[in-house]
């Protein structure tokens, strides 16, 4: 399948989602904003925060500078632990809309399956979605345990599950479990915030360097890409944020595809959800 930095999923509710992104996770002040307007006009049209990432105003502020069309731009936020429960989710995201200054998202998280809580922070989403707040609606580190106690309590499947995924955290097993249940995995961390690019020393993978005239970081995100999954890599520097969003002119093969399965040791950057 060809990809391009245009290329869209189509969600459970038929509502697309592009496939590349920018996280916005530390992205903060003037020169955070300043990376979300760099990536906007590279092309980037997918632009993912978060309460906690204490960003949303800054995002807000990049539209606003942006000659991007808000319909234009798939906006993501998440409700954060504290915020949980039915309640307080609602007030939560009438918070979020403020902040970004836009009168609707485009897809709305819980960002973590908080005991206790998200149950009802799930139904929170439900009604946001019915009302037309939102256009899509899912889940940030949910595992299959997770997905499979929301499933039994939804009326609505969530369309997205977001989770950290990339050669060294292969989680296979989820993969095919948001795919059997037609969810979008949407992949965070996808270059491991950078704990793992520079530690590549295996001669077969800087052949790939060589065989793909690519760097280590689009050989990750092509990858991902090419498992079906929508990608947010972050990045503050702009000749970063240009060459993440190089990777659609080259075809990662089955074999090499394969070989980088290989490479799972189950790392994580970020909190482990299972823990």
């Amino acid at each position: 399948m060809t990809f391009t930095i245009n290329s869209t999923l189509e969600m459970a509710n038929s509502v697309k989602i592009p496939i590349f992104g920018l996280g916005t996770y530390l992205l903060t002040g003037n020169q955070g904003q300043k990376a979300i307007e760099c990536a906007l006009k590279v092309g980037y049209r997918l632009i993912d925060t978060a309460t906690l990432y204490n960003n949303e105003k800054i995002v807000g502020n990049a539209l606003k500078n942006t000659k991007v069309p808000r319909d234009q731009v798939f906006i993501t936020s998440k409700v954060w632990n504290s915020d949980q429960g039915y309640s307080r989710t609602l007030n939560a995201f009438n918070k979020s809309l403020s902040n970004l200054g836009v009168d609707f998202l485009d897809l709305y998280l819980i960002h973590w399956p908080v005991e206790g809580k998200w149950k009802d922070t799930w139904h929170a989403l439900e009604e946001l979605y019915i009302k037309g707040k939102v256009r899509a609606i899912g889940v940030s580190n949910f595992y299959i345990s997770h997905l499979e106690e929301l499933l039994k309590i939804a009326s609505i499947k969530p369309m997205v599950n977001q989770i950290e995924f990339h050669p060294f955290l292969y989680k296979k097993d989820i993969l095919e479990y948001c795919q059997e249940k037609g969810i979008v995995l949407e992949s965070y961390a996808p270059l491991t915030h950078g704990y793992k690019i520079n530690d590549i020393k295996s001669p077969q993978f800087l052949q790939l360097i060589e065989k793909y005239n690519k760097s280590a970081a689009q050989i990750m995100l092509r990858w991902n890409i090419q498992l079906g999954n929508v990608i947010i890599p972050k990045s503050i520097n702009p000749s970063h944020i240009k060459e993440n969003a190089e990777i659609f002119d080259f075809t990662i093969s089955v074999d090499d595809m394969h070989y980088l399965d290989s490479f799972n040791e189950d790392f994580h950057s970020d909190w482990d959800p299972s823990d």
